[in-house]
């Protein structure tokens, strides 16, 4: 499979056309950012370990019923995924209060919610993804209803999925975003990555964080923890 044109690139990715005009190859990159590229910075082989953890993720989401973008593995960086039109959306799905949640509502982090809490953020970095509600969302036709009703169960199926895979490796999925996308024939698939980049990780003993979070807050072993991640997840 070819590497084409460059068709978009993203803090951390490059996404380029293949020869396949339904099929893209996605590059992972070992950049990081916060806060909307405010901050910026390296995680040495970040882009290997996000791209191989996302794949496969996707692969076992693939069996449990939810429709994604891949296709292929191609190499340590690079995975061919289908040609998607992205929903400009941020899906936040959230279990325990961390981050911008504990900010807005007053209170602390490591709460654990009654039941997950699905957010809706519109992807876009000049203006701080700014949250919206269904309806901003289906009346600036972001969205229809139905979509939302349809993303939002594959959201809580991801969840679910997830926390269970999750907790048998000994890891507490706090928050996590997600992003989708439309075929040609407008069929939605999940898209974009399921990684230490776009979730929070802890230890389910110590609550330690092995995520991005340590390289937002300065909180150093940035590396390793992305490298116990996949350990053991893929080990």
């Amino acid at each position: 499979m070819k590497k084409l044109n460059l068709l978009y690139q993203g803090k951390a990715k490059k996404v380029y056309q293949s020869d396949d005009e339904n099929l893209c190859i996605v590059d992972y990159s070992d950049a990081a950012t916060a806060f909307n590229g405010v901050k910026k910075g390296t995680i040495n082989n970040k882009g290997a370990i996000n791209n191989q953890l996302s794949n496969y993720f996707m692969r076992e989401l693939e069996k449990d019923g939810i429709p994604t973008h891949f296709v292929e593995e191609l190499s340590d960086r690079e995975t061919l995924v289908k040609k998607l039109k992205i929903i400009p959306l941020e899906v936040i799905v959230r279990n325990i209060v961390a981050g911008s949640l504990s900010k807005r509502i007053g209170i602390e982090e490591g709460f654990e919610l009654k039941n997950p809490i699905i957010e809706f953020c519109y992807k876009e970095d000049s203006l701080n993804d700014p949250m919206l509600n269904i309806s901003h969302i289906t009346t600036l036709e972001i969205a229809t209803k139905e979509e939302l009703d349809l993303i939002s169960e594959y959201s809580l199926k991801i969840n679910e999925f997830l926390q269970k895979e999750l907790s048998e490796k000994g890891i507490l999925l706090v928050d996590f975003k997600l992003e989708f996308g439309k075929d040609s024939s407008n069929k939605i698939y999940l898209a974009d990555e399921i990684s230490p980049d776009t979730c929070r990780f802890w230890d389910a003993k110590t609550h330690k964080k092995l995520d991005k979070d340590r390289f937002r807050r300065d909180l150093g072993e940035v590396e390793d923890a992305y490298i116990e991640v996949k350990s053991r997840i893929m080990n």
